[in-house]
């Protein structure tokens, strides 16, 4: 399955996808390059074209897949003025990011949370598009104050869902460890 979707992937870098800088999010809107990049788990569907979010637009530029433009500025947009412009908006723009390319280059579909403080949900490879997500992921930083009130919260939340919980830690060299969350029960 991996040696597909890495297959899939050098497909989609020999295209080369031209990308557009929006305040919310990357725009593709070329048909063609919406249905390659959406049936792999990329972006959402809006008005007839596909919005990326900034740690999808940053993972495919760092792979060469798309190339950004932003039409305010008239120039093509780096990678660093990319991580600059998603960190004005969320302060952990580049621990998401880092998690975000992790697990994409484990080969697992990764998709934008759905609110109750989860970051990622996580669909098993292969599964995208065919099943919903078994996991759901929290991101911190190690050494990231968290309250463990709001994680048993999350964690509550994610259990009345039938979901598990994934806690994804980055650490100080840069590496991403995760932890399954469980609650405990006593008989």
């Amino acid at each position: 399955m991996q040696k597909r979707e890495d297959d899939q992937e050098a497909e989609l870098r020999k295209i080369c996808i031209k990308a557009l800088l929006r305040e919310d999010g990357v725009l593709v809107s070329s048909s063609e390059d919406i249905e390659g990049l959406s049936s792999r788990g990329y972006g959402r569907p809006e008005d007839g074209n596909l919005m990326l979010t900034f740690y999808e637009a940053l993972y495919l530029l760092s792979k060469g897949i798309i190339s950004i433009r932003d039409d305010e500025a008239g120039a093509d947009v780096a990678f660093q003025d990319l991580l600059e412009k998603y960190r004005s908006i969320n302060e952990n723009a580049w621990v998401k990011y880092l998690i975000y390319r992790d697990m994409r280059s484990r080969g697992y579909v990764v998709r934008e949370g759905f609110g109750l403080g989860i970051d990622f949900r996580v669909y098993e490879r292969g599964e995208y598009g065919e099943e919903a997500a078994d996991y759901l992921m929290l991101g911190i930083q190690e050494g990231q104050p968290i309250l463990i009130e709001d994680v048993a919260r999350i964690l509550r939340n994610v259990h009345s869902l039938k979901k598990k919980l994934i806690l994804a830690v980055l650490n100080r060299r840069g590496e991403v460890v995760y932890y399954s969350l469980s609650r405990l029960s006593f008989k």
